[in-house]
């Protein structure tokens, strides 16, 4: 099978690094050719701390994924997160030199590019420019201005901003495990394309992905991203509470949160004890289901209440503003056994887990399509998506660049250089933001 036909999906996380390839079947559904997984140890709160360790890992992981497949990785969509992610709302607009003719697709793009030009805090980088709404002659609530006639055009932004440092790190690190770095997006957004409906993001839904370091929160309404942003704590700290609460050794903590963890301590009784084998001749430890619980709700609530602030801050409680569809819980976390209970009772909101399984082909594997893959899932659509706008327009494209090198490089050599296989803009976007992370260096 020849590379256009198939895309990666690298979701770098705190706890685990996910490779995912897969195709577009004929029916639109997304079918998964290989996947591989393989412990992150490079990465702290969603932050690359140890560049070693994580080239060693994504390589890891790239290489179970080939094998699986036996397919050849060449570039990847990779997620971002981590504690140094923000978001602000921006509003700009543009004037158009003749108000006779119909607003296209250069005017959205001239003005989205004017918004990337906002002057940031030293050392930050815009991520995503996210339009809301626009409004043409001063008439709002405009969804779709294209093929509208005006002067000016205005809009509202959603931006999230991102530490450049961090940015480069995550590049750096897919170049030196010998990958090419398609794109980057933000992984709440990844992971609400892979587990959200199309009528819940029109009825207002948060989705809530509790990972290993972070957990991600994305408010849509109306079918449009209204809020985002990245709490930094996850599923691991629940871990180190029970790791120092029961002092007993990690690998022990995470086995004992994922065996026999509940969020909600009411419905342990006190005899239930669990024993734990000692370290080397040491007596084996007992610990009470009950305490167990105990320490994880206590972490629970603290998480889902910062996430709740948050849903508070976009402005849940106005009534334009409610989110009928509630909360959806996803990542790896939202497997916590009575999470879902605790998080409506915290909340008052309607909530469900979400399941990765909405896009994905019939006969795909199980593990999939559990909540840990719905990262991974959501950047492998992203990756099929910009594939085929890029196909698209790599035809236009070709010609303007068969001149374009005829110009530039005299007479001599622009033959030799036709006959090369033309880029896509796609090709070219990359190769501007490898320029980018070279000079970087």
């Amino acid at each position: 099978m020849e590379q256009g036909k198939y895309s990666v999906g690298l979701d770098i996380g705190t706890t685990k690094i996910v490779a995912i390839i897969g195709r577009e079947n004929e029916y639109g559904k997304i079918e998964i050719l290989g996947t591989g997984k393989s412990k992150s140890l490079g990465v702290h709160r969603g932050v690359v701390n140890n560049i070693t360790q994580t080239i060693s890992s994504i390589q890891q992981a790239v290489e179970q994924a080939e094998v699986d497949a036996g397919l050849k990785i060449g570039s990847v969509v990779v997620g971002i997160a981590g504690q140094h992610i923000r978001s602000l709302q921006h509003s700009d607009y543009i004037t158009r030199p003749n108000s006779e003719e119909v607003i296209n697709e250069d005017d959205l793009e001239r003005l989205c590019n004017q918004v990337y030009k906002l002057v940031m805090l030293p050392g930050e980088e815009i991520i995503h420019v996210l339009p809301q709404e626009y409004k043409v002659d001063g008439q709002s609530e405009i969804k779709e201005p294209k093929g509208m006639y005006g002067g000016r055009l205005e809009a509202n932004f959603h931006v999230v901003v991102g530490q450049v440092s961090s940015i480069k790190n995550i590049g750096r690190c897919i170049k030196s495990a010998g990958l090419d770095l398609g794109n980057i997006t933000l992984e709440p957004l990844a992971s609400a394309e892979a587990v959200l409906s199309q009528e819940e993001k029109e009825a207002g839904v948060a989705l809530i992905d509790i990972g290993g370091g972070t957990t991600d929160l994305a408010i849509f309404k109306d079918g449009i991203i209204r809020h985002t942003s990245v709490i930094p704590f996850g599923g691991n700290v629940i871990t180190e509470d029970i790791k120092e609460g029961c002092s007993i050794i990690e690998k022990q903590a995470e086995l004992l949160k994922i065996k026999f963890g509940s969020a909600w301590p009411g419905e342990n009784k006190d005899n239930e004890i669990v024993s734990i084998p000692g370290l080397r001749g040491r007596e084996p430890k007992e610990i009470t289901l009950k305490n167990l619980s105990k320490i994880i709700h206590a972490r629970v609530v603290e998480i889902v209440e910062q996430v709740y602030v948050e849903i508070k801050n976009y402005g849940h409680e106005e009534q334009k503003k409610k989110l009928i569809a509630g909360i959806v819980l996803t990542g790896g976390g939202s497997q916590l056994k009575h999470l879902k209970q605790l998080v409506e009772y915290i909340t008052g909101m309607d909530t469900r887990i979400g399941y990765p399984n909405e896009h994905l082909a019939g006969d795909s594997e199980e593990e999939i399509a559990s909540p840990l893959y719905a990262t991974a899932v959501g950047l492998l659509m992203n990756a099929l998506e910009t594939k085929t706008n890029n196909i698209e327009e790599s035809d236009a494209a070709q010609v303007e660049e068969e001149v374009l090198v005829g110009q530039e490089n005299g007479t001599g050599q622009s033959v030799k250089t036709q006959s090369a296989p033309r880029k896509s803009i796609f090709d070219k976007w990359s190769e501007k933001l490898k320029d980018f992370l070279d000079n970087a260096e």
